[in-house]
């Protein structure tokens, strides 16, 4: 069930005073100016945009609900809201985790007080498409597909629309697929003239194969951009995708790195490369054919080494 924008304005009364208003600020690297927008969402508490949804579809459950605990799965930044909403509503917070995510995201995990699980990422998709949480004692917060997480992430869109009422395009970077679904539903309600672009990297772009295909589709996926390494679109996900995406940009591992080192030399912000997909994405486009944009940096959790090297690589 998809939510509606009534849950994202409900959505928006559960975040008082948790989430942040995160600012919208001009890319000022190359290709950037006063019309390519930036919303942080890597200034939330936790470091990323996830904290919206997670708490929000946490604090929707009764507390009987979440005696057990609450678990989800997650590269990284969903199991770090998830870790933050259980010690705000003090009960166990456990992720299933891949085992190659950078060690950065396992030591906030375990810092916000979080359990993290890990296994293959093979274990972690067939846990996924196989519904193996339905088998556990914990109430799961599904990344993807619930409404609550969906309606949390839409609450950008209304900041949007109210910082940028002049808005013509958004760009929002895609994994799992519930960002994308909750601000599409937001924005398509509110403003349908804006554009939606969806920006994944060309190595894991299981959404642009499913626009090709005009079903949900699996494909392969090796992408420096962990945080969207996600290489299917679920049946749920494409049922609200299909509707509120008007076209999908795919981008290299390397432009990403260069976006990366931009923001952090230009703007002066730290961010890892799935939290600059979109401005990545925006940045292939002209400038007059996407108008005044706003990109969702959505995280900013990347691993040290790779910052250093991203950083000292090409140096001016």
């Amino acid at each position: 069930m998809r939510p509606t924008l009534d849950d994202v304005y409900v959505a928006r009364e559960r975040l008082a005073g948790i989430s942040v208003r995160t600012p919208l600020v001009p890319f000022l690297g190359a290709g950037g100016g006063p019309d390519l927008l930036l919303k942080l969402e890597l200034l939330q508490p936790i470091g990323s945009f996830k904290l919206r949804g997670v708490f929000n579809a946490v604090a929707a459950l009764s507390a009987e609900e979440r005696a057990n605990g609450i678990s989800t799965n997650s590269s990284g930044n969903t199991a770090q809201a998830l870790a933050w909403a259980g010690g705000h509503f003090g009960v166990s917070a456990r992720s299933l985790m891949p085992e190659d995510a950078p060690q950065i995201k396992f030591d906030a995990i375990r810092r916000w007080g979080g359990i993290p699980v890990t296994v293959t990422r093979e274990h972690l998709f067939r846990y996924m498409t196989d519904r193996l949480w339905e088998d556990e004692p914990y109430a799961f917060i599904h990344p993807w597909i619930n409404p609550d997480v969906m309606a949390g992430a839409g609450t950008i869109a209304l900041e949007l629309l109210e910082d940028a009422p002049n808005l013509q395009s958004v760009f929002v970077p895609v994994g799992g697929g519930g960002l994308s679904s909750g601000i599409g539903i937001a924005i398509k309600a509110l403003r349908p003239d804006i554009r939606i672009y969806a920006v994944e990297p060309s190595g894991c772009c299981a959404l642009h194969a499913s626009f090709a295909a005009g079903s949900p589709q699996q494909v392969s996926c090796s992408t420096i951009c962990d945080g969207v390494a996600v290489p299917l679109v679920v049946p749920e996900v494409w049922d609200v995708l299909k509707d509120v995406i008007d076209e999908v940009i795919l981008v290299d591992d390397a432009a990403v790195l260069t976006t990366m080192r931009e923001m952090v030399l230009r703007n002066k912000v730290v961010v890892e490369p799935a939290g600059a997909l979109a401005a990545t994405g925006a940045l292939s486009i002209d400038a007059s054919v996407r108008g005044v944009s706003a990109c969702i940096v959505t995280g900013g959790s990347v691993d040290p080494t790779l910052l250093a090297s991203m950083l000292t690589s090409d140096a001016d």
